[in-house]
This record gives structure tokens, sequence and C-alpha cells, in this order.
């Protein structure tokens, strides 16, 4: 499958919403951990989702090019 092996660019304005989703993950996963960020659970959670979509938006117009 060549899926996994296209080789591919990004500049740095594209990668800041791949680590705005991952740092989402991340502080999600330490929310159900830490009392501190328990009342930004859904705030965390909904950047989570609405980055990975948009970061997954940009993977396939990346691919198709």
């Amino acid at each position: 499958m060549s899926f996994f092996t296209k080789k591919m660019t990004w500049t740095n304005a594209e990668f800041i919403p791949f680590k705005l989703c991952v740092s989402a993950a991340y502080l999600y996963i330490g929310s159900t951990f830490s009392e501190f960020f328990i009342s930004y659970k859904g705030f965390i959670l909904g950047l989570f989702a609405v980055s990975l979509v948009y970061v997954m938006i940009l993977w396939m117009k990346k691919m198709q090019n």
C-alpha cells in the first residue's frame, strides 16, 4: 500500500494545527488524572476534535497533490 510511503513537505504554518491537536490530546489524557484540568475537560476534548478534523483535511489535500 503506497499510502504510508508517500513523501510530503509541510510548512511550519501547516504544522501548527497538528501540534495543537497533539497537545490537546495530551491535555485531555492529563485531565483524567489531574484535578487542575478537570473543569476544562469538555473544552479540551472539543479543541482536540476540531483540530483533528482540520489536520485530516490538510493531510488529505496534501496527499492529492
